[in-house]
Order: C-alpha cells, then structure tokens, then sequence
C-alpha cells in the first residue's frame, strides 16, 4: 500500500502525542512476505512499538507477531482487517481477471491469520479491531455477505478468538481511513488496551 494511505491517521496519531511511522509495501508485485520481514526487521532495530494496520496492514502486523513473537509490540489496532479470511477474496480468486488484483497477497487475505494453526490469537501483543458497517465498496460483488460488511469486509471476518477488543463503526472500508471516531477508538486502544464502548 502506498504510504500517503495512511498519512491522515499518522496526523491524528501525531496530534495525540505519538510519534508514528507509515511502512509503505507493494501488495501485488512483492506480496505479505517481503512486507513482513521488512516490519519485522524495523521493529527489530528500534525497539518497543506499537502498529495500527488498514485491512491488509493488519494481517500482515500479525502475520509478523506470528512469525517472531518476541518482537517488542505491546498494542496493535486492526482497521478492517479480515482476520478470519476475506470473502470477498475468496471470490476473486475464482475469476481471473479479478484475481490478479490480488497478487501475491491472496493466500493471506483468503486465509487470515492462524496463530499456531487455529484461529485464536496467542501472542504477546493486545489486539484491537475497527471493523465497518457502511456497505460501500465492491467487494459485495465477491462475496455474498451475509451480515454487516464494510462494503469489502464482513463483520464477521474481522473478529478473532483471544484479542483483547473489537468495535464496530459507521464507515466503508476505504472510509475507516478518513474516519475520525475510528481514529479516537484508535487512540483509545493504543494508550488503554480498549475501546471506547
């Protein structure tokens, strides 16, 4: 994802007294792994953080987590990250043309994360997730959602066995990166360890 996605919620997060850093990553063309051992090696070289990913950012936060769980992370927030599998991935995978969108990025936004296998987060770090429920998007084209979706992801996608917190807001899934509640829940999270119910 290109950096300047995430260059509003960098703001809210500096306004707040953080200091945040955008890891900017090819989806398609380098894929989660490249991705991964880059977050993993920064985390690494500069000590105890914390990680706020948009939809694939999330994954891939966890993914890393997953694969070193000593990395110094206390708190990660999660915007409409499909935790569980993305449906709407799914579905582009079985037309072609659509498929190729995805990039070597599919496997992970098909499957979700699995900590040691299942679907129920272990690891050191507390997680929140922002899921959405304003239904614009494409990805109801893919996927046949059955409950409240964000327009790309579906509720239900985004919750995960042992996180530590899980809200829902009014905003589509590109919208969670404009939305100012979900920024405030953000923040929350990151200085409590929960929302703002």
């Amino acid at each position: 994802m290109p950096g300047a996605s995430m260059h509003w919620l960098a703001q809210q997060l500096r306004a707040a007294g953080f200091a945040p850093e955008i890891l900017s990553y090819r989806s398609v063309a380098d894929g989660p792994a490249l991705a991964v051992t880059r977050l993993a090696a920064r985390l690494q070289s500069e000590g105890e953080a914390d990680i706020l990913g948009h939809s694939l950012g999330g994954l891939i936060a966890l993914q890393a987590l997953c694969e070193a769980p000593s990395l110094p992370v206390a708190r990660v927030v999660c915007l409409g990250s499909p935790l569980n599998g993305s449906g709407a991935a799914a579905g582009m995978m079985r037309w072609a043309p659509a498929a190729t969108l995805l990039g070597r990025s599919a496997r992970l936004l098909q499957d979700g994360v699995r900590p040691g296998g299942g679907h129920c987060w272990e690891g050191r770090a507390q997680v929140g997730v922002v899921a959405g429920c304003v239904p614009h998007g494409l990805g109801a084209l893919f996927a046949g959602f059955g409950g409240d979706h964000d327009g790309t992801v579906a509720v239900a996608e985004t919750r995960l066995d042992g996180i530590a917190d899980h809200v829902v807001m009014e905003a589509s899934h590109s919208g969670l990166l404009f939305s100012a509640p979900a920024a405030r829940q953000a923040i929350a999270f990151l200085r409590e360890g929960r929302f703002r119910h």
